[in-house]
């Protein structure tokens, strides 16, 4: 059987892509820093017949990827599919804000780690012809905004990774793709924090649309099995 290691399962797209692809037939590894909301999402899969586990981690913590990509592979034997899609509690940061440190931040948690879980799990699907390395983003990597910043440059640099890698290895049958999401996902902690009212970052909210992370699940499914598109963005420009 196939395995999806979600990284970053969350209650908006972690979740959704864990029942999209668990629908399909894959076991899935969970991961989050949330032990009890992991347990919680691992019982939920089980009522749905998904074989689902948890592995909670801390993923700024770059130099522990291989321990946990080890403790995936010892309980699944076999890893097919990644997703990467984690999201911070402090969403924004405006560019005459940014220090070093909050940079350093987004640069390991959404550029290193990463790159360091390609390093553990390209080698066995280049092996077997065959793999997905999906990463889910805002849509700030690819278009500048002012006050939105912070994540941006991090998650842009993926971007060009991302992009470079599938250029690489989409001939070797492992494809590599990146989902662009210029809207809020409905039901996550994300969209929780902009809709609180706690946030003051000169941005209107309420202008921002909103998307079910069911579709934006079907999205990274279609761009792994039609393999067309190494990247997209959701919803489309107007």
């Amino acid at each position: 059987m196939r395995t999806v290691v979600v990284f970053g399962a969350g209650v908006g797209l972690g979740a959704a892509v864990a029942r999209r692809f668990g629908a399909a037939g894959y076991r899935v590894a969970l991961v989050a820093r949330d032990e009890t909301r992991l347990g919680a999402l691992v019982l939920e899969l089980a009522a749905d017949g998904i074989e689902a586990a948890a592995f909670p981690a801390d993923l700024t913590r770059t130099a522990e990827i291989p321990g946990l990509i080890g403790r995936i592979r010892e309980r699944f034997g076999r890893i097919d599919v990644i997703e990467y899609a984690p999201i911070t509690t402090d969403l924004f940061v405006r560019a005459t804000d940014l220090d070093v440190a909050t940079a350093q931040h987004y640069v390991d948690l959404y550029l290193l780690t990463p790159v360091a879980i390609v390093r553990e799990v390209l080698p066995e699907m280049l092996e077997r012809g065959d793999g997905g390395i999906l990463v889910g983003q805002g849509v700030s990597a690819v278009r500048p905004m002012p006050n939105l910043s912070g994540l941006g440059p991090a998650m842009a640099a993926a971007r060009n990774y991302i992009l470079s890698l599938n250029g690489e290895i989409a001939a070797s049958g492992v494809y590599a793709g990146v989902l662009h999401i210029a809207a809020m996902i409905r039901g996550s902690a994300g969209h929780q924090i902009a809709t609180s009212g706690k946030l003051s970052v000169g941005v209107d909210f309420s202008k921002i649309p909103v998307v079910e992370p069911a579709d934006l699940a079907e999205t990274l499914w279609t761009m792994l099995t039609k393999r067309d598109r190494p990247e997209d963005v959701v919803p489309a420009a107007a």
